[in-house]
């Protein structure tokens, strides 16, 4: 499949880990972070030798904070770039950020980390992220930075010869920052999802539909490979559909009486994030099934176990985990969840006759930290092999993809 490339949202990328004198704090309220050469290459030298307050480039920006479960608070607003000492001739150029006082400025603390993204339509990202979380590994890997930024800006600048193409993970991780890549063959999307009109099918008929348009995917030959690709397609056939259905909406406008309908537009977006949630899981969970099947293994979907909990799956199946005389060695059970956030927790409890317990997701890049208690409860993580490079050396040992999943449980079988 066609995909765009990382250098078609960002001509450049800077980030560091921030200190003291970078934050809002008693000890420092001076609203700048001092930019370095390395920051000089991404913005350059607009405003040497010109007085400060005239001539300093200033940015539109995005300023947004993703905490350790991806909650996410953002603001518009403006960036300044400035030589403080343009006044002074006699003296080397010192160039800093001046960045606005707001809601995202105000949370971030010392240790966090700053990307600085430079949009090509010169719009900035200012995004912090505090240190040890997914969305911090997740971004460092996304723009190809070091695992653990210091205190100096490190640089990378993207061009069509040096991004990478925007995968599953490229793409997941930005929808994390609200950005929406523009669809690869969207001609071949529309033609695919035409006859829908504007309205959603159901998640199973659309599950349905992406992996019968990809023929030449074998989910015997390659299961990691198989399930990425049908749920890439999915993903795509959605916001394809959603796109239109979007546009029609707004189009007809959110009016109550000759007023400004705000609650009704406030719904209509929330109901359009809750879609996606929700469908990414359920698409999840079809594609599985259909795996499952075409490999021979015997599952239950859905089936109850103690206190009226629901594992996602259960292998060989319902009758074989209430039979006392079934050895418990022999039962598997697997969580599946597109995005995991501190969710991964539920599946402790869903199955109690299982200890070792088995949690598939689609999350690139999960922290150490998580993984690290992961580990500790006994909880074996599955990741699609095509994932397992968005996780650090020493996580990466111990992932376990699907193949080798399904080879497991058809084994237990």
């Amino acid at each position: 499949m066609r995909r765009g490339l990382l250098s078609d949202q960002f001509t450049a990328i800077a980030a560091k880990r921030l200190a003291v004198v970078d934050t809002i704090t008693p000890l420092s309220n001076q609203h700048e972070v001092t930019g370095s050469k390395v920051l000089l290459r991404i913005l350059g030298e607009q405003t040497r030798n010109a007085p400060r307050g005239g001539a300093d480039a200033r940015y539109d920006a995005t300023y947004i904070w993703l905490g350790a479960e991806q909650e996410a608070v953002s603001e518009e607003g403006k960036l300044s770039w400035y030589d403080s000492r343009a006044k002074d001739p006699k003296r080397s150029a010192e160039w800093r950020l001046y960045y606005q006082s707001n809601t995202v400025t105000e949370m971030m603390q010392p240790g966090d980390t700053l990307f600085v993204a430079r949009r090509p339509d010169d719009r900035l990202l200012f995004i912090v992220t505090p240190d040890g979380t997914t969305i911090q590994s997740q971004l460092l890997w996304l723009f190809g930075l070091s695992e653990q930024p210091g205190l100096q800006f490190e640089q990378r600048e993207l061009t069509p010869d040096t991004s990478g193409e925007l995968d599953f993970a490229a793409r997941y991780i930005l929808d994390e920052l609200g950005i929406d890549a523009d669809e690869p063959e969207a001609d071949l999307l529309d033609g695919l999802i035409a006859p829908f009109g504007l309205k959603f099918p159901t998640t199973r008929v659309f599950s349905d539909l992406a992996r019968s348009s990809l023929p030449n995917v074998s989910a015997r030959d390659a299961p990691d490979a198989a399930l990425m690709a049908w749920m890439e397609r999915e993903e795509l056939l959605f916001r394809r559909l959603e796109r239109r259905i979007v546009a029609e909406r707004i189009a007809n406008g959110f009016l109550a009486g000759d007023d400004a309908d705000v609650d009704g537009f406030l719904g209509f977006s929330l109901s359009v994030q809750n879609r996606r949630k929700a469908r990414a899981g359920q698409a999840l969970e079809n594609h599985l099934e259909a795996l499952f099947t075409a490999n021979g293994v015997r599952y239950a979907r859905g089936a109850e176990t103690e206190n009226k909990n629901k594992p996602d799956f259960l292998f060989p199946g319902h009758a074989e985990y209430h039979d006392a005389a079934f050895a418990p060695d022999r039962l598997t059970m697997l969580g599946a969840k597109s995005t995991l956030k501190d969710r991964w927790r539920q599946v402790l409890s869903e199955a109690v006759r299982i200890p070792e317990k088995h949690l598939l997701t689609l999350a690139p890049g999960i922290s150490e930290n998580q993984t690290d208690e992961m580990r500790a409860k006994n909880l074996q993580l599955v990741i699609p092999r095509a994932l397992h490079g968005t996780y650090r050396p020493a996580q990466q040992a111990w992932l376990m993809d699907v193949a080798s999943f399904v080879q497991l449980v058809a084994g237990r079988q």
